[in-house]
């Protein structure tokens, strides 16, 4: 099993105590917390997509660039790459970029995209969005993959012989498909042979894993090994210690910050208390022993080879964000990674081009 830290870069009081950090500070913070991870030795560190308050995360290229001269080792990964508001050929331009000064270290997650505010700045209609995202990764696949590219796109203008530069480093990119809630993102993903990553964040797993089901039908449906579908998931939250009781105690006012900000925002919240949140959603927060057995039973019904835990502090303080995910690579990692498989493609640069 592979294991990533991922943050959205959201821009919002402390959970805890209240304070907001500058812009610059909070940048900062995601440039500390991807050097953690690697210093720790997770496999793989992801920055979000959105463009809409409390985010902060509109350009996940260039914090990867950032990133990508910082770090030797992890991979980089969006998370998720929004598709349905992007010209593909600008957002092929700039990651064909990124994966060569990332030194073929980059993976890109693809998404549609959630909200309203969004969708408005970039004009594009909820019932265009699916359409828009399928279309934009077709075309972006396309150029990934050809020197010349012809194509009649809906949503942009068309290319007739089209050359589109820097050619990339990986030939090609690997590609995963974010999926949250609907069959249209995981039926992308079958179609074309791609992994899934299940957001499993918001409810509890039944929807994700009917989700994750149709994911494999859909991959048989369209002819490939079905010992080759790959499916990630992420984490509602995390926080381990030594022993039960001391992790509840500390987590406590994490969850409680978490569910004012929700009210803030007039969301309605699905686990209306710490024990619920613990017992029903994807949370890890417990002893190392006992996220070790809440991934298997959710493994049980993913059959996910790569998990996601959330690289910011989100109302701990940095020194117990820090020896929590320490925890995680010394008791908690090991264990996973021997009972449960990596992805079947392998881990590292999918193949480098033949020629510039």
């Amino acid at each position: 099993m592979k294991f990533l830290a991922i943050t959205l870069i959201v821009h919002a009081p402390d959970r805890v105590t209240g304070a907001r950090k500058s812009t610059q500070d909070r940048f900062r913070e995601v440039i500390d917390n991807a050097l953690l991870a690697e210093e720790l030795g997770f496999d793989g560190f992801g920055v979000g997509e959105r463009h809409e308050r409390p985010f902060i995360s509109s350009s996940p290229p260039v914090v990867l660039s950032h990133l990508a001269a910082l770090t030797r080792r992890i991979r980089l990964f969006t998370a998720v790459t929004t598709l349905s508001l992007l010209d593909p050929v600008r957002a092929y331009e700039d990651y064909a970029t990124l994966d060569h000064l990332s030194g073929g270290r980059l993976e890109l997650i693809i998404g549609k995209g959630n909200g309203a505010a969004q969708r408005e700045l970039f004009q594009v209609t909820p019932e265009d969005q699916w359409e828009r995202n399928a279309e934009s990764y077709e075309l972006f696949r396309r150029i990934w993959r050809q020197d010349k590219v012809t194509y009649p796109a809906r949503f942009r203008p068309e290319l007739a012989e089209a050359e589109v530069w820097p050619r990339p480093l990986q030939q090609p990119i690997r590609v995963w498909h974010g999926s949250a809630t609907s069959r249209e993102s995981v039926d992308l993903a079958a179609r074309y042979g791609d992994p899934v990553f299940s957001a499993n964040v918001t409810h509890p797993i039944e929807p994700y894993a009917e989700l994750v089901r149709h994911y494999r039908e859909r991959w048989e449906h369209y002819g490939h090994d079905p010992a080759l579908a790959t499916v990630g998931a992420g984490t509602a939250g995390y926080y381990a210690a030594p022993t039960s009781q001391d992790a509840l105690k500390v987590y406590r006012p994490v969850f409680e910050g978490q569910l004012a900000f929700q009210k803030s925002l007039g969301l309605e919240p699905v686990f209306t208390s710490l024990e619920d949140f613990v017992e029903r959603s994807s949370a890890l927060i417990g002893s190392p022993q006992q996220v070790i057995e809440k991934v298997h039973r959710y493994h049980e019904r993913l059959g996910h080879s790569v998990l996601h835990l959330h690289a910011d502090a989100g109302g701990l303080t940095d020194a117990q964000h820090r020896d929590s995910l320490a925890l995680f690579q010394s008791e908690i990692a090991p264990t996973l990674r021997r009972d449960i498989p990596d992805p079947p493609f392998g881990w590292g640069p999918v193949a480098p081009a033949t020629a510039d």
